[in-house]
């Protein structure tokens, strides 16, 4: 299968890249240096070149803070880009994919949000993400909308990614104990969003890996106790207390309710997707210091 994926640079756009090519796929990675994604007439150009099978969307600004004070270019990004592949994956016929965020819900339900639950962000980077799907499934009626979050995995710069890492140099962590998702592991994301390719059935797909969700305290203290590292470091803190310029969701746990009546298998728990991670990380560390 021929697949173009956009935002190869980012921790999931690496992992569909490693996935797709394990299954013998021919894979045309682009960064967002070689094709920014709010570039009309770029995406139109190279997808008409390529004349791929699929296109899978890893690009995104997820700078949430970032998108809250510059909401033009948080639009640009996650609202034009989408589009912007979709028409022109409509134009040569490619199945699309696009990635989303939990972030498209305000947080104020107690239970997982599934299809059913209307999206009501409350931040620019939510909102921007959720007129990105909107968009792409105006501009190709078979597109796939991937919502996910809490994304972690070998590479990852942001909080969960590095977490297990810190803790092993025996850094001092801040931890937020009051914001709750579903953890992703991003090779099991990458997996599922090449499986959602070949099934080709449209819709708003809920990715992430099983269990009943955390918060980043609870996430942090499972990868301290797995890796084997000290949590006296661990210091708990509020979102409140942190006064950052963008509002998160308190709960944005996700379920989904069409995987498995299209017979995808859950992906597995959390936990063991955390295990993996640290073990996949300390061989790593291992190699590196040998």
């Amino acid at each position: 299968m021929r697949i173009l994926v956009a935002g190869a640079g980012g921790l999931v756009g690496r992992a569909v890249e490693e996935h797709c090519l394990a299954q013998h796929d021919q894979i045309f990675s682009y960064t967002h240096e070689t094709l920014d994604i709010s570039d009309t007439a770029s995406v139109s150009t190279t997808i008409e070149q390529v004349r791929p099978d699929a296109v899978i969307n890893c690009a995104a600004w997820t700078d949430v803070d970032g998108c809250e004070i510059d909401s033009a270019r948080a639009h640009a990004a996650n609202a034009n880009g989408p589009e912007n592949l979709a028409k022109a994956s409509r134009q040569c016929g490619a199945v699309f994919v696009t990635i989303s965020t939990d972030y498209v819900f305000d947080g104020a339900k107690e239970g997982f949000y599934t299809q059913r639950d209307d999206p009501n962000p409350i931040s620019v980077y939510g909102s921007s993400k959720l007129e990105g799907e909107r968009r792409a499934q105006r501009a190709l009626a078979r597109a796939i909308v991937v919502r996910t979050g809490f994304i972690f995995g070998c590479g990852g710069r942001n909080f969960l990614s590095t977490v297990a890492e810190r803790g092993r140099r025996g850094e001092r962590l801040k931890t937020i104990s009051d914001a709750s998702g579903t953890p992703t592991y991003a090779p099991h994301l990458a997996a599922r969003l090449r499986e959602l390719v070949e099934l080709d059935l449209p819709g708003v797909f809920h990715v992430v890996n099983s269990g009943d969700g955390a918060s980043y305290e609870q996430f942090t203290r499972a990868a301290l106790e797995v890796g084997g590292y000290d949590q006296t470091n661990l210091e708990t803190v509020t979102m409140r207390s942190l006064n950052r310029p963008a509002l998160r969701p308190a709960n944005s746990r996700l379920k989904c309710l069409l995987s498995e009546a299209i017979g995808l298998e859950p992906l597995p728990s959390w936990h063991h997707a955390l295990s993996d991670f640290i073990s996949s990380e300390k061989k790593t560390q291992t190699v590196t210091q040998g």
